[in-house]
């Protein structure tokens, strides 16, 4: 939504207005957060959080947990290692966050630092001891016993650091870690943060924010698994990634499936294993069956893990269209946009088990899809997406990359997030950039990730800046819904649309001045333009589109736009009317014809005229020699969705055009109207529609009564007035018949 969201803002003043946004926006950056909190925030134990084991695809049975009360202090950027602390702080949560018990910012020109002691367990004879980061935002440098044992740079993906050399005795040992993060004010991956929070801009996090453990390995020890299956082939080809390997040294790798039957294979240490399973049980949303995984090493190593086979490609389908397939058949992918965010822990959520009610509400609601919009979550949320059955977009964390540093930071937090993820079945389709914020090399970016990741899909651009390369063809329209013109090779899909916003006093994060892209009074309206919204998405669907994100998941913050408040305490839409809604997204689709074409895709002639006609200027036998001619639509190009091929830019525009029909034996006659502001539509005469406010696309209006009276065989005027206000403008009709299938 990011960029979009300011743009539209600013073009669509009829949302709440534009004066009021920005003012809005420059309270909110000013106004003192309530403290909201999850239900869960009560059931975090500060001296054991997070105690699940965080890494689900590659699990030891012996490890320590770090997570917990440690010292920290915050200094000037450039200040040596403390001497006095400021206080304690629990890890794994953001120093900004309320459940980090500090709540306090950290800017560009300051260095947050951690301090605690451990006691490691005895090694294994010849064995190493690793420190594990889930996660640490942005720059990490790390001191074992006062000795530096490593630096990191990136905030959204793991690293390990082997401190075995480090270690001193058999007694408490001293670790120690400073962290720079210049949040907004450096170019660095670090999708919605600012110092000063605002509008779409979240609050900023800094410092550790997922599970810190220890873990002893043998010597030679397994550091990367990764299952690649192709049912087609009716296969699995495991590849271990081993670290200090003797020559000889084997993999075993042994898969468990239904009814407990196992299959084996072996190979050498750094060969791939592939292993037969004909008949596999495939992993999809209404099944997501995993099969559990054991892979050894000859020389003692062992870890446990889980794959789930599946397919997901792009195809055409019997209809024509190019569509979105998962395991050789098109399913429609129906998400929300996920922020990740959290008002007590910000990015990192109270518990597992408040995260595991975000993704089981989304399927409650009848979405089979997440879009993780701009953030990477701790592993287990996919371990979570893979068990509950959830197909992910992920997208990758957006940053400036205005320089050539920035950019090759970039791809290298793209390569490590590809392959720290890229494991999970859950996980279809990757995300690099999003409405050209800081995008550069855009095909070269693609080429990459589809040369190394082929089994998924790449958007290349959700939004705007199209460069016509990846899998898909994706647009953004706001509140929508709308689609970009289908494509012989790519599928077409809609990667945001609706926001609408709804505050629910005593669960916002700001007790005024909040805002979603289109905000209404209750629940009662609220859901009943959700389910105009899908109406209209399924007969988008009808005309090729493959799949859609709502925003958003929940509130955040300043935005209202969620399908939850932030504290996740209200639900806003009716479950099982919000589930039977998107159900038949799933299901047969309509046939849509065009019987009076718009000009969306090709120009179409109208007469139309800017000066206030006589009085019967809609009547049939009207004589409109004297207006102007020329293509629709019209109106002005900075209007979102319009197809302006004829300038109009007053107050108000007359239009109208002829046409014939050989019948008026249309099933269900539906006008096709992008209308930007209040439109009256004249049917040979007879007023056929009031259509008040504007679409910020095309949309189609079933008929009235009214207006399947005026049509005729023969001979038809369509008569159009629209009026404008203020913001964008456009205006184009055209009539389509919706066939439903019995």
């Amino acid at each position: 939504m990011l960029r979009r969201a300011l743009r539209d803002f600013s073009a669509r003043a009829t949302l709440i207005g534009a004066a009021a946004i920005l003012s809005a926006a420059a309270a909110s950056a000013q106004s003192t957060p309530t403290h909201i909190r999850t239900r869960w925030a009560d059931q975090v134990s500060p001296k054991h959080p997070w105690p699940e084991y965080p890494r689900p695809q590659l699990v030891r049975w012996a490890w320590t947990n770090l997570n917990g009360k440690w010292d920290y202090a915050i200094t000037d950027s450039g200040a040596p290692r403390p001497s006095q602390w400021d206080g304690e702080i629990v890890v794994p949560f953001a120093v900004q966050s309320q459940l980090s018990g500090v709540e306090r910012p950290v800017t560009d020109s300051q260095r947050l630092w951690y301090h605690r002691t451990f006691t490691p367990s005895a090694l294994p004879r010849g064995g190493r001891l690793l420190l594990h980061f889930g996660a640490v935002d942005w720059d990490a440098t790390v001191w074992v016993n006062g000795t530096r044992v490593g630096e990191h740079r990136g905030g959204y993906d793991p690293f390990t650091l082997d401190i075995t050399d480090a270690l001193r005795g058999d007694g408490p040992q001293d670790l120690t870690v400073s962290v720079w993060d210049p949040t907004d004010r450096g170019e660095q991956p670090r999708g919605k943060q600012v110092l000063r929070p605002h509008s779409i801009w979240y609050s900023a996090v800094t410092g550790i924010w997922q599970t810190v453990w220890l873990e002893p390995v043998p010597a030679a020890h397994i550091t990367s698994l990764l299952a690649t299956p192709d049912i087609d082939a009716g296969t699995v080809t495991i590849r271990a990634e081993v670290d200090g390997a003797a020559p000889g040294t084997t993999v075993r790798a042994t898969v468990t499936g239904p009814n407990h039957a196992t299959v084996s294979g072996s190979a050498e240490a750094g060969a791939p294993i592939v292993i037969a399973l004909p008949h596999a049980r495939l992993w999809s949303p209404s099944d997501p069956y995993l099969y559990q995984l054991r892979v050894a090493l000859s020389t003692g190593d062992a870890v446990g893990s889980y794959f789930g086979m599946r397919k997901i490609s792009v195809a055409t389908a019997p209809d024509g269209y190019r569509r979105l397939f998962l395991n050789n058949a098109p399913l429609f992918e129906y998400g929300p946009l996920d922020q990740g965010w959290w008002p007590d822990g910000l990015y990192t959520p109270p518990t597992e088990s408040a995260m595991r009610h975000d993704i089981v509400m989304t399927k409650r609601l009848g979405f089979n899809m997440i879009r993780k919009h701009v953030k990477v979550e701790p592993d287990r949320w996919y371990w979570l997406a893979d068990s509950l059955g959830v197909l992910v977009w992920q997208d990758m964390p957006s940053g400036e990359n205005k320089t050539a540093a920035a950019q090759t930071e970039f791809k290298t937090e793209l390569h490590r997030m590809v392959d720290a993820l890229r494991d999970h079945p859950s996980i279809v389709m990757w995300v690099p950039f999003n409405e050209g914020w800081g995008q550069f090399d855009t095909p070269d970016v693609v080429a990459w990730i589809k040369s190394h990741d082929p089994t998924r899909l790449v958007n290349n651009a959700t939004g705007w800046t199209d460069k016509g390369v990846g899998d898909v063809v994706d647009v953004h329209v706001y509140p929508g819904p709308g689609m970009p013109k289908t494509e012989p090779v790519r599928a077409a899909v809609l990667g945001e649309f609706g926001g609408l916003g709804l505050p629910l006093e005593g669960h916002t994060w700001l007790p005024k001045n909040n805002w979603g892209y289109r905000t209404f009074a209750d629940t009662f309206a609220l859901r009943a333009a959700y389910g105009d919204l899908l109406d209209q998405l399924r007969l988008l669907e009808a005309q090729g589109l493959s799949a859609a994100v709502y925003t958003q998941t929940t509130d955040v913050e300043v935005e209202v736009n969620g399908l939850m408040t932030y504290d996740r305490a209200i639900v806003k839409q009716s479950v099982p009317e919000a589930s039977a809604w998107a159900a038949r997204l799933y299901g047969p689709m309509p046939t849509v014809r065009s019987v009076v074409p718009t000009s969306q895709h090709e120009p179409q002639q109208w007469r139309y005229t800017t000066s206030a006609p006589a009085g019967d200027w809609m009547q049939p036998a009207f004589n409109d020699g004297a207006w102007n001619e020329g293509p629709g639509g019209f109106g002005t190009p900075d209007t979102p969705g319009a197809e302006v091929r004829t300038t109009w830019n007053t107050a108000d525009i007359w239009m109208r055009r002829m046409f014939d029909l050989s019948s008026t034996a249309i099933s269900e006659p539906h006008w096709n109207v992008h209308h930007d502001e209040d439109a009256d539509v004249y049917l040979n005469g007879v007023l056929a529609a009031h259509l008040s406010g504007y679409t910020s696309g095309y949309v189609l209006i079933p008929f009235d009564s009214a207006a399947r009276a005026a049509l005729r065989t023969g001979r038809n005027v369509l008569a159009v007035h629209v009026h404008q206000t203020k913001g964008g403008q456009y205006a184009d009709v055209g009539i389509d018949e919706v066939i439903e299938k019995l």
